[in-house]
């Protein structure tokens, strides 16, 4: 396991799109971390990422690249229905372990998964990088100093259109729910709902009704949500993806005043507390995922802590299946 200051060792499960320019190139580009090895099972895909990425190592098989032992830490960029396979296997190699989003396929896999890396060295994470961004730890510092006082009402607006994919009569795992535990509720809502639970703290309990309005797939495409946190604010939101416009906006109501932002649009941070008002414009790095990778080793190396480390991955899950338990 790494010491203090020692330089970690990544290797990834799944080399797919996520890892192009979201996440990969941070590993190589955070200090003390480099990515040593990948693995996918298509071998001319893994030989062109690597080749392209300056990746000195390659495996076919996810077994060899955990039991490699070169590799420190292991970043699983596969979609959530392996992750718990995977996760296992890690903990069992005692090794390092970030998971993408979401954790699992439901909040049961979660606590299994934590559950397997409770006593032992190594860490564990979940890529929920929002939480690691300069833009939301802005929002974070507002909150925090008090500019609008404590939060009375988070609300989330989403709204946009059916993608291609959704379109094409080809099979898309993001809307398998066997293989990515739901549609894109699942996939894009628990970026803000843990965005959230890091902003207000822990969701309590969440109801929703979830439908399918377009009968595209077989995954819910409309949800309609409502949830408290422990410290007794509330928290709505509307998730439509067959919608004719594009909406993503947050609104966090405080006793002094209120924050707007969008979660995944990069409009400009909006405070307005009565004559107290601020705009903010922060851009996120070239690579989204840099400041979570920075963050990991920096926790790994001792100084510091990851916002999502352990059992705080699933926090989101669980929400997420309050919401959904009435669907299908």
């Amino acid at each position: 396991m790494a010491s203090e200051s020692a330089e970690i060792r990544w290797g990834i499960i799944g080399c797919g799109d996520v890892t192009e320019l979201k996440s990969g190139p941070a590993f190589n580009k955070v200090a003390g971390s480099k990515l040593l090895a990948v693995m996918r099972r298509d071998k001319e895909k893994l030989r062109d990422y690597a080749a392209r990425h300056g990746v000195p190592k390659t495996h076919a098989s996810a077994d060899d690249l955990i039991n490699d032992p070169e590799i420190d830490a292991i970043y699983v960029a596969t979609p959530p229905g392996s992750h718990r396979e995977y996760a296992l296997k890690i903990a069992s190699a005692n090794k390092h372990c970030c998971l993408e989003k979401p954790m699992a396929l439901n909040y049961a896999e979660c606590e299994e998964i934590a559950a397997a890396f409770d006593g032992l060295d190594a860490q564990l994470f979940v890529a929920y990088y929002r939480r690691s961004l300069p833009r939301f730890e802005q929002v974070r510092q507002w909150i925090d100093s008090g500019r609008i006082g404590a939060i009375r009402h988070i609300n989330w607006s989403y709204a946009r259109g059916p993608s291609a994919a959704d379109l094409s009569p080809e099979y898309d795992w993001r809307t398998d729910p066997a293989v990515s535990g739901g549609g894109h509720f699942v996939d894009l809502a628990c970026h803000g709902l843990d965005l959230f639970i890091h902003l207000a703290g822990d969701i309590a309990e969440a109801r929703g009704i979830a439908v399918n309005q377009q009968n595209l797939y077989d995954a819910e495409d409309a949800v309609s949500a409502c949830w408290v946190f422990e410290n007794g604010a509330t928290g709505a939101g509307f998730w439509n993806f067959g919608a004719s416009d594009y909406c993503d906006e947050v609104v966090i109501y405080g006793a002094k005043g209120t924050i707007r932002f969008s979660v995944f649009a990069e409009n400009p941070l909006q405070l307005e507390a009565g004559d107290d008002r601020e705009t903010a414009d922060i851009a996120h790095p070239e690579n989204i995922q840099f400041f979570h990778i920075e963050n990991m080793v920096k926790h790994l190396n001792g100084v510091g802590r990851h916002p999502v480390a352990g059992s705080e991955g699933g926090k989101a899950s669980r929400a997420m299946d309050q919401i959904l338990a009435g669907f299908g």
